[in-house]
């Protein structure tokens, strides 16, 4: 499918979206280039692949669920960029 340059100024009117009249041929030509990779996937042999309608099905690796301390507090807040007796100091954000 060709897109024209009818075609985006349609399309920018449809989405109200402006734009200028010398940039219409070069989105017009950016399009084309997004048709042509939309057209290579259709080339794509998927014979035997199961469509993936939800990923709710798939299942997530579990952990064990231990209590820790919270690891090295000196380490988690050494990046920080200010920090008093190994707590964050953030600017006060309520009155």
């Amino acid at each position: 499918m060709a897109i024209d340059a009818a075609t985006v100024r349609k399309v920018a009117r449809l989405a109200r979206i402006a734009e200028p009249e010398e940039r219409i041929e070069a989105l017009a030509q950016e399009l084309n280039g997004i048709m042509t990779w939309i057209e290579q996937l259709a080339e794509v042999d998927t014979d035997g692949c199961e469509p993936l309608t939800s990923v709710v099905a798939a299942g997530l690796p579990m952990r064990e669920d231990v209590v820790t301390m919270g690891g090295d507090p000196a380490k988690v807040t050494a990046n920080a960029p200010k920090s008093v007796n190994n707590f964050f100091v953030v600017p006060k954000v309520v009155e």
